[in-house]
């Protein structure tokens, strides 16, 4: 009972993030979804359908968990907003180093991004 209440909470936590994630470019949206997916779907049946079925949410997390991939426009969206957000804070960061250290994250987390297969929901195909 403790780890299945433990679990709804880290759920619920991780959902509110993925939300604000969504608002908030330098948040992860979707490793947030897929963490309350996860807990959810060993701690609350309902609150996992209700992820699952959502009408935002759902989508991204069942091409992901069914093919292991995302859309092409989304995976844009999450190169452009990333970019976007390492950029500004290189550009506000005075500390030599600390701009250094955020170019190279940008670089990795593009790099992790663009290797992630894609899904074409016309075609029904993959793309790697």
């Amino acid at each position: 009972m403790l780890i299945r209440s433990l679990l709804l909470f880290v759920g619920l936590l991780s959902l509110v993030l993925g939300i604000l994630g969504i608002f908030l470019p330098l948040l992860p949206t979707v490793p947030f979804l897929l963490l309350a997916a996860f807990c959810f779907a060993r701690s609350s049946t309902r609150l996992h359908l209700w992820l699952q079925q959502h009408p935002h949410l759902g989508e991204p997390l069942r091409h992901w968990q069914e093919r292991r991939a995302v859309r092409p426009v989304i995976k844009r969206r999450i190169m452009w907003l990333s970019t976007a957000s390492f950029v500004l804070s290189i550009y506000l960061v005075p500390l030599l180093w600390v701009k250094a250290v955020l170019l190279v994250g940008m670089l990795v987390l593009l790099w992790c991004v663009h290797r992630i297969p894609e899904w074409n929901d016309e075609g029904k195909e993959w793309h790697d």
